[in-house]
């Protein structure tokens, strides 16, 4: 199990505004908005990462054009930074198994499909998703995704530019998730998990090369560690929304 991305509700400007464009290129990221997939009623871009990456997300028209429906209501109702947390999983039937048989709640595993051309097409992702429910003490929603295969693995890999990776920016190393979990929130983090470290004011997660911790706080925000190998590049920084990314 692995973080594959994030899922961040932005407004327009992220999407247009050349200079906060400018301002994510300037952090060694590269960045072409007006790429990445989309339809009448919203627009995706994305920062790619290594293997990794944000998925930005605009809603263009209430019914999110096909968007997930929970997340367009997040976005309607004015919520902005992280909504969904994407970990790649080897199995996701057998995931979804292991939670479902713990009592939490969870889809089981279906493709994304959203419609376009004037809703007369439909789009099918090569992938298949299986989400928890959201998280009571922060805005959160965590889901599974495994690939359909790896020849549509390699196939997602070749849109995965312009690409970080190009200077020396390798990933995402650490997530930050700062807000009150409920007793919910933590016994479906410790059924997702098999290693949670619990303290006072944190709990924390390792991960094959990752970590992702919640920490106790009144006030909710994240923070993003990448993984960069580059000392000229080394310490940037990025503001997104609530979302502070950092070349670590």
């Amino acid at each position: 199990m692995k973080i594959d991305h994030l899922v961040v509700n932005v407004d327009p400007f992220i999407q247009e505004d050349r200079a906060f464009i400018s301002s994510v290129q300037a952090a060694g990221l590269p960045y072409q908005p007006k790429w990445g997939k989309g339809t009448k009623g919203f627009k995706v871009s994305n920062i790619w990462i290594g293997s990794e990456y944000f998925e930005l997300v605009r809603i263009k028209k209430p019914d999110g054009g096909g968007w997930v429906k929970d997340w367009t209501e997040r976005y309607n109702n004015g919520h902005r930074g992280l909504v969904g947390l994407a970990l790649d999983v080897e199995d996701i039937e057998a995931s979804y198994r292991k939670i479902s048989g713990k009592e939490i709640s969870i889809t089981p595993p279906e493709p994304l499909r959203f419609r376009w051309f004037f809703n007369l097409l439909q789009r099918t992702m090569p992938w298949r998703n299986a989400y928890l429910t959201a998280l009571q003490g922060v805005p959160l929603q965590i889901f599974l995704q495994q690939m359909k295969d790896e020849k549509s693995r390699s196939f997602m890999n070749q849109y995965m530019v312009p690409n970080s990776r190009d200077n020396a920016i390798n990933g995402i190393r650490e997530v930050i998730i700062y807000g009150e979990l409920t007793d919910d929130d933590k016994r479906l983090l410790r059924a997702l998990f098999d290693n949670c470290e619990e303290q006072e004011d944190e709990l924390t997660v390792r991960l094959q090369s990752q970590v992702i911790r919640f920490i106790k706080s009144a006030e909710h925000k994240t923070e993003v560690i990448l993984q960069c190998d580059n000392q000229e590049l080394a310490d940037k920084t990025l503001q997104l929304h609530n979302i502070h990314i950092r070349n670590g």
